[in-house]
């Protein structure tokens, strides 16, 4: 598996559009600018077809340092999610012939699953 740069895909943008590279290259760091402003904001950005990107807020914890054994603690963070997009989820499958992971369709099981469980609690009663 090869590993594509920001440069490789400016080049490969520029030769496909016939604009210059210098063009395409402010333009792309401006759209990649956006969404980093963006997701600091807390702000979802959302690509239709293509995936949804959303900053989310990781609580502080405590954890164990492997080589010591001694607890520590985590303070809170920011990560960044990106769920796919139906669109890519169906290319990237044909491209690869390997199901894509949709993190909301695992949620989406639990939720099923924890509905039927309370559905059976409800009838046993």
């Amino acid at each position: 598996m090869a590993t594509i740069t920001k440069k490789e895909l400016i080049d490969r943008i520029a030769e496909k559009t016939g604009h210059r590279r210098v063009q395409v290259k402010r333009v792309v760091q401006q759209f990649l600018d956006e969404i980093v402003s963006e997701l600091g904001k807390g702000n979802r950005l959302e690509f239709r077809d293509f995936g949804v990107f959303e900053s989310k807020l990781r609580k502080a914890r405590k954890a164990q340092n492997p080589k010591t054994l001694q607890p520590v603690a985590v303070p809170e963070k920011r990560t960044v999610k990106f769920k796919v997009g139906r669109l890519m989820k169906q290319q990237l499958g044909d491209l690869t012939g390997a199901a894509i992971e949709d993190e909301a369709a695992d949620i989406d099981e639990i939720a099923d699953a924890d509905h039927e469980e309370d559905e059976k609690e409800e009838s046993a009663t």
